[in-house]
């Protein structure tokens, strides 16, 4: 997945996102309050920086981690969604808002690799930032979304053999809650199950001097449903609509009703479930046992 021509390809078909994506979860960008640890580097790029909010109280506590979206183009950990934050740090619980390298900056599979890179980072400041690094969730709206799914639902990438002891620490989560998210990026899947959606939308961006066997590859790699197994963490999972909502008229309202349909959701419920792994959907006319990813998240991290 490393080389060139597959990068290219996940840049296309993340173009989907980048060309039906509207905002899709106005961050709060109301002054809050003012982070423990700013810009702190985790890696060389200008990019690679995090910022840490440290929950009052003497002894150690837990985390949520924010990642942003923006479509792997845009957005920044600046955005964070205040109100959540406070409610978190009320609750003696920390919070950190990730950066990473967009497509701007570098190719598949960078945004991931900054994210986890991130996560073994901040669990090797657990002395220092008074962590119980046993205890991290994370959360996240579209592309930030399916980053925090990577990391629940990929493998450890702990590597207990390193001289580095950062690389060391593991990548595992204890909860997520992932907002407007791709269960996959399998155009023919969305072609079936995404209400408005043509494939002939974007076949256009298919690069030339992929193989169709490379392609299926990387698109199974990144497609976070195929990686769910019975290990995975608790997951919460909101969408802004229902599943009988009709289509917007207006198109701009529609290309981002299309990337971020509750069927993605309610594939994801169903194979989370089947796995044994607690699944939580809302959307407009549901009843979930939790009424928001605060909720949902404080539940798990303080019980």
């Amino acid at each position: 997945m490393a080389h060139c021509s597959s990068s290219l390809f996940i840049w296309c078909i993340i173009s989907l996102t980048l060309f039906l994506e509207t905002k899709v979860s106005a961050q709060d960008e109301r002054i809050g309050p003012k982070a423990t640890f700013e810009n702190v580097a985790y890696g060389d790029h200008p990019k690679q920086i995090l910022d840490f909010w440290q929950a009052e109280g003497k002894g150690i506590a837990p985390l949520v981690i924010f990642i942003h979206g923006g479509g792997f183009t845009g957005g920044s950990h600046d955005k964070v969604p205040y109100p959540k934050l406070q409610r978190y740090l009320d609750a003696k619980v920390h919070f950190a808002s990730i950066e990473y390298r967009n497509l701007k900056q570098a190719y598949f599979p960078a945004p991931h690799e900054d994210v986890a890179n991130a996560l073994q980072f901040i669990r090797s400041r657990a002395d220092q930032w008074k962590l119980e690094k046993s205890r991290i969730a994370a959360t996240g709206g579209s592309a930030g979304a399916q980053l925090v799914a990577y990391l629940a639902w990929g493998d450890d990438l702990a590597n207990p053999r390193s001289d580095n002891p950062r690389e060391r620490e593991s990548t595992k989560l204890i909860a997520v809650a992932i907002n407007g998210g791709q269960s996959n990026l399998d155009t023919g899947w969305w072609v079936d199950n995404i209400p408005g959606f043509r494939r002939e939308f974007h076949n256009h961006y298919y690069p030339k001097g992929v193989s169709q066997i490379e392609i299926r590859a990387i698109v199974n790699e990144l497609s976070i449903i195929n990686h769910i197994d019975g290990g995975d963490p608790p997951t919460f999972m909101s969408y802004g609509m229902a599943p009988s909502s009709q289509i917007p008229n207006n198109l701009k309202q529609a290309r981002g009703w299309i990337i971020h349909h509750v069927n993605f959701g309610l594939a994801l419920e169903e194979k989370l479930l089947q796995s044994g792994v607690e699944a939580v959907l809302k959307y407009p006319g549901a009843s979930p046992k939790f009424s928001s990813d605060v909720d949902f998240l404080l539940h798990h991290l303080k019980k």
